[in-house]
This record gives C-alpha cells, sequence and structure tokens, in this order.
C-alpha cells in the first residue's frame, strides 16, 4: 500500500521561527513530515489543501474546558466525553486536558476511568485530565460547587495520585492547611499543581511556588487582588503572582471575564511566552440550547452564570473565540494570540515536543484563519476536523 501523504499549501505558515511566505507542509498519518519553504509537490502527495492565502497556524491547546455540546466531563462517562471534545475540535481544539470542577472521589474516578481509555487510542486529541478543586477557599468558590470544597484530604489525593498516571494538573487554594504536602504530593507524581479559588496573599503565594505550583488558574478570576485591611495596604493574590516572574498564568480571553484592558496588561507584564489561552468552557458552550449539565448555570448576555446571579460560573468560549479577542478588541498580533493558545500551554505543560508548533516530527494539528481572524480549517492528527476553504 503506497504512502498517503496531505500537502497544505498557498498560504502563510507561522513556523517557530516566525512567518513563512510560499512555503507548504506536508503531514502522513498524524505527523508533519516536513515544512518546507517551496510549493513542490512530491510524487506522493494523494490530499491538497489550498489555504488560499490564509493564515495557517499551530491548533489549540485547550488546558481548561469543563465540558460543551450539552456535556460535561463530570458526567464521566465515554459518551459525555465524545461529545465535549468533537464540538471544541470545531473551534480549533486540536490537544485538551478535559476539566473537572469540584467533585466527590467516585465522580474523579469515573473520569479517569474513561480518560484512561480513551487515551490509549492513539489519534485521542487528549493529553491527561485536569482537576479543580475541590481542595479551595469557600469564600472564593464561584461557581464551583461549594458542597465538595474541602481543605486537602491527604488520603484522598494520595489514593488518586497513586492510583493513575492520566492526571497531569490539580487545582488548590495554597493558603489552606497542608496545601504545601498536597503540591510537593502532586510534583512526585508528575502532576502540575496550580493556584486557584484562593485569597492567598504573598507569603501564601511564594510559600506555593517553592513548594512546586508553577501556575496560576484562570488568573483574575476567583483570586484577591490589591486590598485594604484597615489602614494597612495587602499585596493580593494577583499582584504576588506578578511578583514571582517564572510562574505561568492562564487567562479567560473571551473579554468578559477579564476586560481587554487587563488582558492587555497580563500580556504586557507576563509576557506570551508565560501566558495561555483558556476558555473554562461550560457544557453549554457549542451548544444549541441554554441547559446546561449543572442546573445552577444559566446562560445570559452570552456567558454563563449562577442562577441566582452572584457569580460567573464558567464561558461559553471557544478557542477560536480567544484568539479572535485577543487580536480585535486586544490588539496584539495573531502570531502572539495563537502562540498563546498552542505553544506556551504545550511547554507549561511540558508536551511541546510534540505538539504546540508546525515543526517536524510533530502531531499534525493546524487551523487555518482568514483575514478577519475567522477560523476556516481544522486538523487535528492529520484528520481533517472542518474544512470551509
Amino acid at each position: 500500500m503506497g504512502r498517503n501523504i496531505t500537502q497544505i499549501t498557498n498560504g502563510r505558515i507561522l513556523t517557530p521561527q516566525g512567518w513563512l511566505r510560499g512555503g507548504s507542509i506536508l503531514v502522513e498519518d498524524r505527523r508533519i513530515i516536513e515544512v518546507s519553504d517551496n510549493e513542490n509537490t512530491p510524487p506522493e502527495c494523494q490530499t491538497f489543501v489550498d489555504a488560499r492565502g490564509m493564515n495557517i497556524v499551530p491548533g489549540a491547546i485547550e488546558l481548561h474546558v469543563h465540558g460543551g455540546g450539552g456535556a460535561d466531563f463530570m458526567e464521566g462517562t465515554e459518551q459525555a466525553f465524545r461529545r465535549a471534545i468533537d464540538v471544541h475540535m470545531q473551534h480549533g481544539t486540536t490537544a485538551i486536558y478535559p476539566t473537572l470542577s469540584s467533585c466527590s472521589v467516585p465522580m474523579i474516578q469515573a473520569a479517569v476511568a474513561t480518560t484512561e481509555k480513551l487515551m490509549q487510542d492513539e489519534a485521542t486529541p487528549i493529553l491527561g485530565l485536569h482537576i479543580e478543586g475541590p481542595y479551595f477557599n469557600k469564600e472564593q468558590a464561584g461557581g464551583q460547587m461549594p458542597e465538595y470544597i474541602t481543605p486537602p484530604i491527604k488520603e484522598d489525593y494520595e489514593m488518586i495520585l497513586g492510583s493513575t498516571r492520566c492526571i497531569k494538573r490539580w487545582d488548590e487554594a495554597p493558603e489552606l492547611r497542608g496545601s504545601e504536602e498536597f503540591g510537593q504530593c502532586c510534583v512526585r507524581h508528575g502532576v502540575l499543581p496550580a493556584i486557584a479559588h484562593t485569597k492567598a496573599e504573598w507569603n501564601d503565594v511564594r510559600r506555593a511556588y517553592e513548594a512546586g505550583f508553577s501556575h496560576a488558574t484562570h488568573f483574575y478570576n476567583a483570586m484577591t487582588g490589591f486590598h485594604k485591611v484597615r489602614e494597612y495596604k495587602h499585596e493580593g493574590t494577583v499582584e504576588s503572582i506578578y511578583a514571582i516572574p517564572d510562574m505561568t498564568v492562564e487567562v479567560i480571553a473571551d473579554g468578559i471575564h477579564v476586560p481587554p484592558t487587563i488582558l492587555k496588561m497580563i500580556y504586557l507584564f507576563k509576557g506570551v511566552e508565560r501566558t495561555a489561552l483558556i476558555t473554562d468552557a461550560l457544557a453549554c458552550s457549542c451548544s444549541d440550547s441554554n441547559e446546561a449539565f449543572d442546573p445552577r448555570v444559566i446562560i445570559e448576555d452570552g456567558v454563563c452564570k449562577l442562577a441566582d446571579r452572584s457569580a460567573l460560573a464558567g464561558s461559553v468560549a471557544t478557542s477560536d473565540r480567544l484568539i479572535k479577542v485577543m487580536v480585535e478588541k486586544v490588539g496584539i498580533p495573531l502570531s502572539d494570540a495563537v502562540r498563546m493558545s498552542s505553544e506556551t500551554p504545550a511547554r507549561i505543560m511540558g508536551e511541546d515536543r510534540h505538539v504546540g508548533m508546525l515543526r517536524k516530527g510533530y502531531d499534525a494539528n493546524l487551523c487555518i484563519y482568514d483575514s478577519d481572524t475567522n477560523l476556516q480549517f481544522v486538523m487535528q492528527k492529520g484528520k481533517i476536523i472542518r474544512n470551509d476553504l
């Protein structure tokens, strides 16, 4: 049986060295086999994609997403996982970390079992499981279910982390009792501990960083900022994270959870290399209905809110919307927005040797955007997911 090579030409290609014009990308099976500075066609090519002068960029890596298309990863079923992942891939997500909100141990175990099963497929976009909670500060619960929120329970997290290798990240509030021990346990198991849903101040954040917490979850959301206690001024979680240059952050770049002016400030202060774009999307994203898995959540003015309107609960954003917001509302170059959705997440999670860039030997995960930053094409591990060219 002969080789089946796909050639993608006639576009502006975002390579690690910058934009390449007049080149082509060759894909075989699930990998990029060549990024060339010419458009010569090898005789083995059987499939051709004409980018029509548009922008060919790495596909998005979603670090933080709870569901989509009416399905929530907390359901723990293969059907729910596949539904949510499939709808997000239609919007430019080519690799994903399914995310669990604060929930019970059996719910975590069910999601672990499904993640392990799906990751056995070489074509899967799943890179691992992300657990958001339940070890949070109740005063910063946000859209988390309060009945599950608790300080770290050593017996539970040691049992869970010892039972699987699919968990890649776990979020926690670093001011809680047992936080440093939790972070150190995560690091021993190859899991990234991240700061989230917290009232931590400088000493808490500094100790957490020393214990392995090198990342901040949905920066600015569900954490404190600069504030006064009587006549004394205190740095909040936000300022403490800024004060540690090497700490990476992720932002919900829907233009609502964090306003464009603050997104621009994060971009200027933390930079492309330390800022990842996330959707934090709930089950109601990419859905034809306003129903979410969590009955407490409603959709109002394009965002997910708790039914009592006490807080934002998550977003309905998709990866292509994040890039569009960063380019059109924040005013940064397309190349930087794309890197923040692909290369930077890959580096944060230690996966940058095979995803996040258009490079020989890497997974064939790519998107094509037109000059108005509208998504036109998605390829995930060599399979064409969407083609509006």
